[in-house]
């Protein structure tokens, strides 16, 4: 029976790769890396190392730095869990909020970190 729980989730979260609303699988992805994209451009004309590592090493400056990345991103984030609420409503007729975190996480989150980061580091060469 407990395996059975994530099993579900799992093969819950891999279906939203097929059916309603899947192009914001596409959209909330671009979104985030339009975002990014604009902020390491920013990160590289004042000088500051990549983002996502800057996040990693620098305990003194982290608060700042997450509060920084959750200013940029908190609307793509809202979004992708509003939108993946809609889409568990239509298919499942029903909520789960965590999968909705999950979701947002990697589809607006993940993006935004990695390309950041990258972005900066490539413009400061």
């Amino acid at each position: 029976m407990t395996g059975e729980i994530p099993k579900k989730a799992l093969g819950d979260l891999v279906g939203r790769v097929e059916g309603p609303l899947a192009f914001l699988l596409i959209l909330q992805p671009a979104v985030a890396t339009i975002l990014a994209i604009r902020a390491g451009l920013k990160d590289a004309k004042e000088g500051r190392p990549a983002h996502g590592w800057a996040i990693l090493t620098a305990a003194v400056h982290r608060r700042e730095l997450l509060r920084d990345t959750w200013k940029d991103v908190a609307k793509v984030f809202v979004a992708a869990v509003v939108i993946d609420l809609v889409y568990e409503v239509i298919v499942f007729r029903w909520v789960y909020p965590l999968q909705s975190l999950i979701v947002a996480a990697i589809l607006a989150l993940l993006p935004y970190l990695l390309i950041r980061g990258a972005f900066t580091g490539i413009v400061g060469l």
